[in-house]
């Protein structure tokens, strides 16, 4: 097992907007459309609301912060992984490569993949038979991209973020501009409407869809062997990704909240349909169905764009098989890594079974999320960092913080159930013996 593995092939090609839309990018997807819904229906209180999404943004902001020290601390392919390995071993940095490999990565990418087909469907009037086919397509044409050039891949997400950004931009102006909704809709506006839940339950529910409407701000840290000069870049990308991501989504909500009253939000679906119809009459369906779609595929292009890095550095460090830490000869791109993701990802789209698996991952990836953060306290217990290492603001209030948000996701999660933190946790430890068989070979 490498204790220094070399990834000199791997050019520095990635600078601060191409970091910056990899973090919007993946992050908004089609969560903006579906989320406020669910989170007015809970609290019914605009204030509320708009409280929610700037403690959890504020929160989130403390884990980007975190991370932007680490990423200058090990600035190497791999994000999490390589952070995991670093501070608690390469066992645990397993586990989480474990989990990543087999389900949650290939399962988030056949979900992404799917309902962007999906909204794509509507407007086509696709079969379910194409829908799967052309989510594969997507996935296939997204990674051949992502082997061919680095370069191009990353200027294709900045055009779909920018992109992503205008139309929702669009959107927001042009339902105000047109009076398209009523201003008495935010009155009463801190006082719950009847029928929503108790104060507390309410802001419970509605963190935990803001904090998973907030996630994947990480995964930029995963091509911090591809970035330049990462210990700056990086917390640069991240920390601005996730302003970027809090403006628009409190816009957004905004929006909606002005078009329909709370009190007559019954559904995520008809509330989306009703603020399609609201703004663009009979055909409102179709254009957010277009609007929907490109904000996925960009979520989808950040994402198939940054997770194979992982397998990659698994590779190098000897726990992977050693032909995927192998660079194209050509392109100079994780090509082996990529495929696997290609392959895996399809073959979940095309059996359909991935919806339900990835419900049993949400624990365990939130437990590697705080493991990292807290990574950082023994990466400061170690020695001084590097001079060119932005270090975390407000350190150790920002790793607390980030920490105290994990703990409370932890526990509303469990509340929900146990049934599926448990057997997730369960595959995730399966990792263990695989483990020790790779490291005694």
């Amino acid at each position: 097992m490498s204790d220094k593995p070399i990834e000199a092939k791997l050019e520095r090609q990635l600078g601060l907007a191409s970091a910056t839309a990899v973090v919007a990018g993946e992050v908004i997807a089609a969560g903006i459309f579906l989320t406020p819904a669910a989170m007015a229906k809970s609290v019914g209180s605009p204030f509320w609301l708009l409280m929610v999404w700037l403690v959890v943004a504020a929160m989130t902001l403390t884990g980007a912060l975190c991370y932007g020290e680490l990423a200058g601390r090990y600035p190497r392919t791999g994000g999490t992984y390589v952070y995991l390995h670093e501070s608690f071993g390469a066992r645990v940095a397993f586990l989480y490569g474990w989990m990543c490999l087999l389900v949650l990565d290939p399962g988030l990418t056949a979900a992404l993949a799917t309902g962007s087909a999906a909204y794509a469907a509507y407007i086509f009037h696709w079969t379910p038979m194409v829908i799967k086919l052309m989510a594969v397509s997507l996935i296939l044409l997204l990674c051949l991209m992502n082997i061919l050039s680095i370069r191009a891949s990353a200027g294709f997400l900045r055009w779909a973020t920018w992109l992503k950004l205008g139309v929702l931009g669009l959107l927001v102006v042009w339902a105000f501009a047109f009076h398209l909704g009523a201003w008495g809709n935010f009155s009463p506006f801190v006082v719950q409407r009847a029928g929503s839940l108790p104060l507390l339950p309410a802001l419970g529910a509605g963190m935990v869809a803001a904090s998973f409407s907030f996630g994947g701000w990480w995964d930029v840290s995963k091509m911090a062997g591809e970035v330049r000069d990462p210990a700056r870049t990086l917390p640069r990308a991240m920390a601005l990704g996730v302003v970027i991501v809090a403006v628009v989504y409190i816009m957004v909500s905004a929006v909606f909240v002005y078009l329909i009253p709370l009190d007559k939000v019954t559904s995520n679906d008809a509330f989306v349909a009703q603020a399609g119809e609201i703004l663009f009459g009979k055909i409102g369906g179709i254009v957010l169905a277009c609007i929907v779609t490109v904000c996925i595929v960009g979520g989808l292009a950040a994402f198939v764009l940054s997770v194979p890095r992982v397998y990659y550095a698994m590779a190098q460090d000897g726990l992977f098989v050693p032909a995927v830490a192998k660079l194209h000869p050509r392109f100079g791109t994780p090509m082996n890594a990529i495929l696997i993701q290609a392959a895996v990802a399809s073959a979940l789209v095309l059996l359909g079974s991935f919806e339900q698996i990835l419900g049993y991952f949400i624990f365990s990836a939130v437990v590697f999320l705080g493991l990292t953060v807290a990574g950082l306290f023994v990466a400061r217990a170690r020695g001084r960092a590097a001079a060119d290492v932005v270090l975390t603001w407000g350190y150790p209030a920002t790793p607390v913080a980030f920490l105290l948000l994990v703990l409370l996701l932890m526990g509303l999660l469990l509340i929900h159930g146990l049934r599926e933190p448990l057997l997730g946790a369960a595959v995730v430890l399966a990792g263990w013996p695989v483990y020790e068989m790779v490291r005694r070979k």
